[in-house]
């Protein structure tokens, strides 16, 4: 199956969280964060939304900052996604 997000939304899918600290130290699967950083999966077309013209400025294989909370996580043919509308998107990373 493929999704195709309407309107403002994007298809991300996370990055695996880091599994060692900087220093070393091996963290457990309570420790970690919930990582911030997604892959850009599938984006929508963009247009109208609440009366307002909106612009796709993400692309599919961009990287990117997500808010901690933010979007609507779904599973397909086993792997974990989330869509998220751009302007919960803070960032692309280069």
């Amino acid at each position: 199956m493929k999704l195709k997000p309407l309107s403002d939304r994007v298809v991300v899918k996370m990055v695996e969280a880091e599994e060692t600290t900087k220093s070393g130290i091996i963290l457990t699967g309570a420790a970690k964060e919930k990582p911030q950083i997604a892959q850009v999966v599938e984006v929508g077309p963009g247009g109208l939304v609440d009366g307002k013209e909106v612009v796709m400025t993400v692309k599919v294989g961009d990287k990117v900052i997500t808010s901690k909370y933010s979007g609507t996580e779904i599973k397909l043919d086993g792997e974990e996604y989330i869509i998220v509308r751009q302007s919960d998107i803070l960032a692309i990373v280069e």
